[in-house]
């Protein structure tokens, strides 16, 4: 009896363990890594180990599968911690732990949710039910508290087999079929079903939508554009001292550029002061590049009274050397709508910020601009524009798309992360984003991935991160509508209704 009881436990551990290290494995899957194949070894994974499960034991493969996921995907959150909260290193580490025990219950959740309604093993509990779960949990994920959406599994699939599913119905729908082909792996190991595997192999090879180009690359229009790598350190970047500095490196680096292109991009928050601080700055910068035809796209940091009287701080995008001259109080600009929390703003404010200098980083009391906002006006040029963690969230930038918008533009400063992992799981989904929309993505970073991106989500041209240089290109400018920026992610919901139904109502293969 003893023994026995041993075994048992045993038995439980090793299941933990090996929902941690698959879990760990779909990290492979993202970006720098880029082995889209371990999305699905992760997902088969967790499926096959919720079989036949108690409620206690899914609840625990399901954290444990989410926890090795999230601590090997996102333990570059540290670095910011650690480097600029100013707290000690256990502290540190909580916090990290903290985020990291957070987002692993809704891995949680979705074993809970399909323990208790689908207990049988089924093809409708492998490919209708989890699917459709999995849609909503990771819903919850996106939305609640601001939202997380990151490490979603259908990001893998940008240099993978199912990327041109993202122009149908975004990123959302890429995860849904990659779940379908993780429940029909189990299925065909379970059940020794030869069809399940020929089923998913199908599935996995989408090649009819090869033949669909829901954009046109117009040859003959193209714009010039440099983006101008400033590579500031960021624990100098905020130094008073370091201002003027900072102004001569990018100034420096464009001058030879001005009347050669039409657009020069700085990255977030290249002017590190005060957008009223700088009118002098802006304003001959401004009639120089309106003097020989260029136009720039700087980030700044913008304070001012709002209509209730009271002080709001912006993170901004200004454009100087447009047809109209650049005025403070002009309407062609953007503020960053969607703000990293605890880095752009604290949630309970005045009960946390007394607490630890955490709560006190530069620049964490900004305001939020619009969700939907006008598009920035660049020449004869107009751009959808996103700061930062704006670039990750797919509904929002596409609900300011316009069917006449040329580019996306991205501006970052990810040096807050340092020389990790983040950096490029940041393109990856910037990426993505131009592949949904079918428009060019010009991505700007202080010193992180500073690309152009073509309409087809691929990497046209790279700088090296954590280097100072420059990036010049053509851009060819392109036409058409996916079906992405007209219906969204609603055939997403859809597929997620029917599921739902069906998953109740299908008893085929029933154990």
């Amino acid at each position: 009896m003893v023994l026995a009881k041993f075994n048992y436990y045993l038995s439980q551990y090793v299941y933990l363990f090996f929902a941690l290290i698959f879990g760990a494995v779909g990290t492979l899957s993202f970006s720098p890594y880029d082995i889209w194949p371990f999305a699905l070894i992760s997902l088969f994974a967790l499926q096959l180990l919720l079989l036949r499960k108690s409620l206690v034991q899914a609840i625990a493969i399901g954290f444990f599968w989410g926890f090795g996921l999230f601590i090997s995907g996102i333990h570059w959150i540290y670095i910011s911690i650690a480097d600029f909260g100013g707290m000690p290193k256990i502290i540190n580490l909580c916090i990290m732990i903290l985020l990291i025990v957070y987002l692993s219950l809704y891995p949680m959740i979705f074993s809970v949710l399909l323990n208790i309604f689908w207990p049988n093993i089924s093809i409708g509990r492998l490919i209708f039910a989890a699917p459709a779960v999995w849609q909503i949990t990771e819903f919850l994920r996106g939305w609640l508290f601001t939202g997380f959406p990151w490490l979603q599994f259908g990001y893998t699939q940008i240099n993978g087999p199912l990327k041109n599913l993202a122009p149908l119905a975004g990123v959302e729908i890429i995860t849904f079929l990659l779940m379908i082909i993780a429940g029909l792996l189990v299925h065909c190991v379970y059940f020794n079903n030869f069809k399940s595997l020929v089923l998913a192999i199908i599935l996995l090879s989408p090649y009819p939508l090869n033949m669909f180009q829901w954009y046109h690359l117009l040859e003959k229009k193209y714009i010039t554009v440099t983006i101008v790598q400033g590579n500031i350190p960021q624990y100098i970047k905020w130094n008073p001292q370091q201002l003027y500095k900072t102004l001569h490196i990018y100034t420096s680096y464009s001058q030879p550029w001005i009347g050669k292109v039409n657009i020069i991009v700085w990255p977030e928050a290249a002017l590190t002061d005060l957008e009223s601080n700088q009118q002098f700055f802006l304003c001959n910068l401004d009639k120089l590049l309106r003097k020989y035809n260029s136009s720039l796209i700087t980030g700044i940091v913008d304070s001012r009274l709002g209509k209730n009287n009271q002080q709001h701080d912006y993170n901004s995008l200004i454009v100087l050397g447009d047809k109209i001259p650049y005025n403070y109080q002009g309407i062609n600009r953007y503020q960053k709508n969607h703000l990293v929390p605890f880095g752009e703003f604290v949630p309970l404010e005045k009960l946390l910020r007394p607490l630890s200098p955490f709560f006190n980083l530069p620049m964490s009391s900004f305001s939020r601009g619009a969700y939907v906002q006008p598009q920035l006006k660049v020449g004869n040029y107009k751009l959808i524009s996103a700061i930062c963690y704006e670039i990750i969230f797919g509904e929002q930038i596409r609900a300011n798309y316009h069917s006449d918008t040329n580019f996306i533009l991205t501006v970052s400063n990810d040096a807050w992360f340092g020389h990790s992992i983040g950096l490029w799981q940041h393109f990856q989904m910037a990426r993505m984003r131009a592949l949904e929309l079918g428009r060019p993505l010009l991505s700007s970073t202080n010193n992180g991935i500073t690309a152009i991106v073509n309409a087809d989500g691929n990497i046209e041209k790279i700088l090296k991160p954590f280097t100072r240089q420059v990036l010049n290109t053509k851009v060819t400018i392109t036409t058409g509508e996916t079906p992405y920026t007209k219906l969204g992610i609603w055939p997403v919901w859809i597929l997620t209704l029917m599921s739902l139904i069906l998953s109740r109502s299908n008893s085929l293969h029933k154990e």
